[in-house]
């Protein structure tokens, strides 16, 4: 048990479950406490809240958690996962290449519109030479050694929202090793099932187009068809970034939310950042001139690197919009009276 001294002089007695770093002051720590043990119901609940208060608590905290520093850590294990990714993948749909070559033309267009394009020629180049190569051995030994190095990833990713939300790692290695594993299966499916979704949207819609007459109704089922599509993709994506923020840390008392600000934030960020991306390399593409032939490899670690700062923000901003709303219900209510509640929830189950 802890000690925690309010600003009135009454001293309340709060269990140090939450499992908050010990290196911050006694106010950042009590804070962090309760988000610990209290989480947010939901997080788009700004009452007493200002977004920008919100905002510079991010960029603060951005740079004390060495976010910057930490994303591109993950875009270096992201590139170091995509071959094994690619040699899996292209055993999959070099197996079923024959008999629909173009499968993975319609599939790699989808990346077309975030990855920079000549990143996604190399990707290309090694993708068509491997699929003349493909066996049901290359599958096994790619899939192993995806869910394996992109597992790694996931790791940091762990260390990294450990960091955001201010709490020490209690999970032993095997555990949470385990879990990084089980995580990366589940986005592998989620990313899977967002290409699919895409590709289905395209695929029914094509065959609307071609089944019925022209006309305004074909015109309107073609793009509602296409925008299901689409529409299902995001949600998919969202699933990716939402199992990320509630499994990667290792919380107390984790909250499960389908949509938040962060992972709006983080998932609108990397699109835009990801197309302003392509844009500057499509009329300043200065990496080719300073790294000569590794300049489409270095491009395609640098949108690894936008891709996990996204991620990373995302969870960032989550975190520090739960920390302000914490804030503002202690400055409405009272410590004591907060931290009671706290204590409260803590000792019973959740429903």
């Amino acid at each position: 048990m802890q000690s925690v001294t309010t600003t009135t002089g009454l001293e309340v007695s709060m269990a140090t479950t939450g499992g908050v770093r010990g290196d911050l002051n006694h106010r950042e720590k009590l804070i962090w406490e309760l988000v610990a043990l209290s989480p947010a119901k939901s997080l788009w609940d700004l009452q007493d809240v200002s977004i920008r208060d919100v905002v510079k608590r991010t960029w603060k905290a951005l740079l004390q958690d060495r976010l910057l520093s930490i994303g591109a850590e993950l875009g270096f294990w992201f590139a170091f996962a995509v071959f094994p990714a690619l040699l899996c993948a292209t055993s999959i749909m070099g197996l079923a290449a024959r008999s629909a070559p173009q499968i993975y033309d319609h599939l790699l267009k989808y990346l077309s519109l975030v990855v920079p394009q000549s990143a996604l020629g190399v990707v290309m180049h090694i993708f068509h030479q491997t699929t003349l190569h493909s066996s049901s051995g290359k599958l096994t030994f790619g899939l192993l050694t995806t869910i394996w190095s992109a597992s790694v990833g996931v790791s940091a990713v762990q260390d990294a929202t450990n960091a955001v939300y201010k709490i020490v790692e209690r999970r032993s290695y095997i555990k949470a090793r385990l879990q990084a594993i089980a995580l990366t299966m589940l986005l592998i499916c989620t990313v899977t099932l967002c290409l699919a979704s895409l590709f289905a949207g395209d695929f029914l819609s094509s065959s609307l187009h071609d089944r019925m007459h022209a006309g305004f109704m074909s015109g309107t089922m073609v793009m509602v068809v296409r925008v299901c599509g689409w529409l299902l993709g995001a949600a998919f994506l969202g699933l990716s970034l939402a199992s990320v923020y509630y499994w990667a840390p290792d919380l107390r008392k984790p909250q499960w939310h389908w949509i938040t600000p962060g992972a709006t934030l983080g998932l609108i960020g990397w699109l835009l950042v990801s197309i302003g991306f392509r844009i500057y390399l499509h009329y300043f593409n200065t990496y080719s001139v300073t790294y000569g032939s590794l300049g489409a490899f270095i491009i395609l670690l640098m949108w690894f690197y936008i891709s996990g700062l996204m991620l990373l923000l995302g969870a960032e901003f989550n975190s520090e919009l739960e920390a302000a709303a914490m804030e503002a219900k202690v400055r409405r209510e009272g410590t004591a009276s907060v931290v009671s509640q706290s204590q409260q929830a803590s000792i019973t189950p959740a429903a």
